[in-house]
């Protein structure tokens, strides 16, 4: 007659996994042992940045040397082609031309009578737009003279522009806007009125 097989119980099922959890337990705790004791990296250090070198500031700009101030201005006489009266001291003499000997400054450039003045005039009767084509002798003090003239023959008026005007055996000196250089004579006749003047101081007319 054949045996009949056994079969267990549920609770000894139970019993053993009871006994099975504390093992697995004890499994999980030796794991996580392991884990704690792993080394721990050591931290990085960062390097620290490189310091620039220190710009060095650039020279200072040089300085212009100043302007030579010290030089004095030449006021003794009119220039070659200019017509307007120096002031100061002057030079007068006498020079040859196309029309002669006649009276000039000391850079040459013809002087000039006005018929119009009278023949010992104590003012000048060109004023005006007449003043700017025909510009004044002026002078301070007495002219410096060249040969053959005396400065008894030379004195000053008051000139309509309220400065001393030179003048020649009592006839007021001008200059001519036309002249453009030492020598020029392109202010004779004009009108009829204007000469340039010989050094008996009357006016040359031919």
């Amino acid at each position: 007659m054949s045996r009949t097989p056994t079969r267990r119980s549920a609770p000894t099922r139970t019993r053993l996994a009871l006994i099975a959890l504390p093992l697995a337990a004890l499994a999980l705790a030796a794991c996580g042992s392991d884990s704690n004791t792993a080394s721990t990296a050591a931290p990085t250090t960062a390097a620290p940045a490189a310091t620039a070198a220190p710009t060095t500031a650039a020279a200072p700009a040089t300085t212009a040397a100043p302007a030579d101030t010290t030089a004095p201005a030449d006021t003794t006489a009119a220039t070659t082609g200019d017509t307007t009266a120096a002031t100061g001291s002057v030079q007068i003499q006498i020079a040859d031309t196309a029309l002669g000997k006649v009276l000039v400054d000391g850079a040459g450039n013809t002087l000039y009578v006005f018929t119009k003045d009278a023949a010992a005039a104590t003012s000048s009767a060109c004023a005006g737009a007449c003043a700017d084509n025909w510009p004044a002798l002026h002078a301070d003090g007495t002219p410096t003279l060249g040969d053959g003239l005396a400065a008894e023959d030379f004195a000053t008026i008051t000139g309509t522009d309220g400065t001393p005007q030179v003048t020649f055996y009592g006839h007021p000196l001008y200059y001519f806007a036309g002249d453009a250089k030492a020598g020029d004579v392109n202010g004779q006749n004009v009108g009829t009125v204007w000469f340039v003047v010989g050094s008996d101081g009357n006016p040359i007319t031919g």
